[in-house]
């Protein structure tokens, strides 16, 4: 197969436009949909734009990173800055970190870690172990955003980057339609607007396919934790994952249809519904509800706050 551009040995087959690409003109492409996603997502106002980064040590936070600090990396009003969460997750979150250090290392980039244990006194080990019917990502979830707008506000972060690429944004699109909740769709990433106590985030890769993420970050040579978590098996993600792989065989470039309609659809709805951002009663965390998501699992009262 022949690069369309210029002749070369193609590295990639693009399915949905029926188009292929050289080493040199898919690392171009990529790079390209990633500064376009910036401007759409970034505002540049400030004498110093400050960026948190989320990694995991994966393959789309480690490229994040990576890109970012590739195009804004010499810009003199934006600081850049990573940091990683850890759930307490034995055999998988330390080679994640060790990873995400190694990284942060090579780029020169600022890397923070807070845990589980530190913030909640527990882990997600535990959380499974006493809990064996739960379903692990339902209870990570909550944590692990509360704690990315934690270490965000920590870093004096005006936007939060996150390693979601497109499959994983059709996901969450398609999860938000089956369950008919307009207004968890509304408040989606990319943010525009400032909310009070909530680092807006960002999804630099958000048009990129998860393919193209594997293949850019093997180009470049981005070493990244290759370890899955043990937890994902039961998530119900995986079911929009089978129905959207399917729907992108039959249909290619049906995922970028899902996040167009999505796009759409939000910017009809979102100044109208993206403002009932409020403050946990207890913990004081940005929360849709009287109390946030983590609170309630942990069914805390006026009573029984203080001792959780």
């Amino acid at each position: 197969m022949e690069c369309t551009v210029c002749g070369k040995k193609a590295v990639y087959t693009y399915r949905y436009n029926g188009t292929s690409a050289c080493r040199e003109h898919f690392m171009q492409g990529f790079e390209k949909r990633v500064r376009q996603e910036i401007r759409k997502q970034i505002v540049f106002r400030k004498p110093k734009t400050r960026i948190s980064v989320a990694i995991s040590g994966g393959k789309d936070s480690s490229v994040t990173l990576y890109i970012l600090k590739k195009i804004l990396g010499e810009r003199k009003d934006v600081v850049l800055s990573a940091f990683t969460v850890d759930e307490g997750i034995e055999g998988y979150r330390d080679s994640g970190l060790k990873a995400s250090i190694d990284l942060c290392r090579s780029l020169g980039i600022r890397h923070d870690v807070k845990s589980y244990s530190e913030v909640f006194g527990t882990t997600m080990d535990r959380v499974v172990k006493e809990d064996p019917d739960t379903i692990p990502c339902a209870r990570c979830g909550p944590m692990r955003r509360e704690l990315i707008n934690e270490l965000s506000r920590i870093q004096e972060g005006d936007y939060v980057a996150l390693g979601l690429n497109l499959d994983d944004y059709a996901q969450s699109v398609l999860m938000n339609v089956v369950r008919g909740d307009l207004k968890k769709m509304s408040r989606m990433a990319p943010h525009t607007t400032e909310k009070e106590g909530l680092v807006r985030r960002i999804l630099p890769l958000r048009k990129i396919p998860e393919k193209e993420v594997v293949v850019y970050a093997t180009l470049a040579g981005i070493p990244f934790d290759h370890s899955w978590c043990p937890y994902y098996g039961r998530a119900q993600r995986n079911t929009f994952r089978e129905i959207l792989q399917k729907l992108e065989e039959r249909s290619p470039g049906a995922k970028f249809g899902i996040v167009r309609f999505s796009d759409d659809l939000r910017s009809t709805i979102t100044s109208e519904v993206y403002t009932d951002i409020a403050k946990c009663k207890y913990c004081g965390a940005p929360t849709s509800a009287e109390v946030c998501a983590v609170c309630s699992k942990k069914r805390i009262t006026p009573d029984n706050f203080e001792l959780s």
